[in-house]
């Protein structure tokens, strides 16, 4: 392959006319400009200049070469001026990926923040639980993902992967407003073991944390619904046709028939975590993401904080 910082020589010296004065332009000596044309020249296996009295003129072969290399040099500058904007986040494009419930509430904030301060970063966001998103991560098809885990549920470490914990969320018991245990500051599980039980989709840790929460309680849960759709099962809670785990980010969003109540024993926590690829091998974009994640989710343990404190 032919090396670029020659054409770029040959370049200079067919514009300019003399050795001497591309050597001054390149900060080269004259020799060394010389050299470098002679190499190429046996690269190539043609002349490439004629030395005349007027100064270096380019042969037939050197305008081919010269004419292919200005195009290569043009691309690769504006290689530089892409690389440039997207190290100062001034372009490129951010690949994202969330589950629903934090999709519509962290992710959104953050969006939000992040477009305001970076216009000029491209943003696509698509909706995929971690059992998806993750593999997606590793593959390079995704910059970030947005996942959850239970410190319950034991799992093994992602390798090759970097996480930033957002927010630690508590979950509560979902009732209808008129539920007879809907009034108590905390809800006994175990009185709740009659009822029939909604969870997500198994398998998932979703789902298996909330039969583990009634197995702690003491009871085998009957499963008589599975969804992965928060906004699906409070339907049915209000219908009177089952109750359910909710975590925090689903509050903002809580029907105004329905109710949450912490419960005894108390339920899992789950963790909410920005993914992505190991250090070195993700852009500045990336990283300016994961840390306004991390502003969002400060936000909005506060104002949940608030929340429920009003409604305690």
């Amino acid at each position: 392959m032919l090396d670029l910082k020659r054409l770029k020589i040959l370049r200079e010296v067919a514009q300019r006319r003399s050795f001497s004065a591309a050597g001054e332009s390149l900060y080269l000596s004259q020799s060394a400009v010389s050299q470098q044309v002679a190499t190429l020249e046996r690269e190539v296996g043609m002349k490439l200049l004629d030395r005349t009295r007027e100064g270096p003129k380019l042969t037939d072969a050197g305008r081919v070469l010269v004419g292919h290399a200005e195009a290569a040099i043009a691309r690769l500058e504006e290689a530089e001026r892409e690389l440039g904007a997207i190290a100062g986040l001034e372009g490129g494009e951010l690949r994202l990926a969330s589950f629903p419930s934090a999709s519509a509430t962290v992710l959104t904030e953050a969006v939000s923040l992040f477009h305001a301060r970076h216009p000029k970063v491209r943003l696509s966001i698509a909706d995929a639980e971690p059992e998806e998103s993750l593999p997606r991560l590793r593959a390079g098809e995704l910059d970030l993902a947005l996942t959850f885990d239970y410190p319950s549920v034991p799992h093994e470490p992602e390798r090759d992967l970097d996480r930033t914990l957002l927010l630690t969320e508590s979950m509560h018991v979902a009732l209808p407003a008129d539920h007879p245990q809907a009034s108590r500051g905390t809800v006994p599980l175990a009185e709740l073991a009659e009822m029939s039980w909604l969870c997500g989709s198994l398998p998932s840790t979703c789902g298996e944390v909330v039969i583990a929460a009634c197995r702690s309680a003491g009871f085998e849960p009957e499963v008589g619904f599975e969804s992965d759709d928060y906004n699906v099962m409070q339907g049915f809670i209000a219908a009177g046709l089952g109750t359910t785990l909710l975590p925090d980010l689903v509050l903002p969003t809580l029907r105004p028939d329905l109710v949450v109540r912490p419960t005894d024993p108390p339920a899992p926590k789950r963790r909410v975590w920005a993914a992505t690829r190991a250090e070195g091998s993700r852009s500045p974009a990336t990283d300016e993401m994961v840390a306004t994640l991390a502003e969002a989710g400060m936000a909005f343990e506060k104002r949940n904080r608030e929340r429920l404190r009003l409604v305690a």
